[in-house]
């Protein structure tokens, strides 16, 4: 196996920490839910449940598909990217009480984003590369 760019590797620490988050969030929707639902009207333990779920399964399908260098991985990790923001915003903006730290989250949401399309032209060259360039060649 070849060894991944330096940024490849940063990118798959990111998604790693993103998806062991998300493992964190689901189970403490489900070991404090009694308490959650008691003391809090927003959100639900079960939407906090939900969006952790699909957090992890995403993360864990990126990993492995940045890992096997996958073509497909560009196209989900760019989508991962814009729905975690919307995630992210949707429940800062809805559910969460005011914080007087946002410009500090856009300004971290966006960085994060530029290193995302920064990788992702990384893994689509890593791709390009990988094609065989005669394939009668390699089936012999």
């Amino acid at each position: 196996m070849s060894k991944l760019p330096f940024r490849v590797t940063l990118l798959i620490w990111l998604v790693l920490s993103l998806t062991a988050w998300n493992a964190l969030r689901l189970w403490t929707s489900l070991a404090w839910r009694n308490a959650l639902l008691e003391f809090s009207t927003r959100p639900n333990p079960m939407v906090i449940t939900a969006s952790s779920l699909m957090g992890i399964i995403t993360g864990l399908i990126l990993i492995w598909g940045i890992w096997q260098n996958k073509n497909w991985t560009v196209k989900l990790l760019l989508g991962a990217a814009v729905g975690y923001s919307v995630w992210y915003w949707t429940e800062r903006l809805i559910w969460q009480q005011p914080r007087p730290n946002w410009l500090f989250a856009v300004i971290v949401n966006l960085v994060l984003f530029a290193f995302v399309l920064f990788c992702s032209r990384s893994l689509t060259r890593e791709a390009y590369e990988r094609k065989p360039q005669h394939p009668e060649i390699e089936r012999s």
